[in-house]
């Protein structure tokens, strides 16, 4: 069963991001693409974290299409 994440908190959102990631990365090929990919997730998670950067939902994204 899939919890509702919009029901969850921000703190459950970044964890469960974080052991699906970790959960992948383990399944992952070791070629030099994955390795890339694996840096740029973490990058993105850590900026998270820190508040450098926020989690935008889907109707957010899709709102500023084509809007820049």
């Amino acid at each position: 069963m899939i919890p509702d994440i919009k029901a969850m908190t921000m703190e459950e959102k970044l964890l469960t991001m974080r052991n699906l990631w970790e959960d992948m990365r383990e399944n992952l090929d070791d070629s030099i693409e994955s390795k890339e990919i694996c840096s740029l997730l973490d990058e993105r998670v850590s900026r998270v974290e820190s508040g450098k950067a926020e989690l935008l939902d889907w109707d957010q994204v899709k709102g500023s299409i084509g809007r820049r």
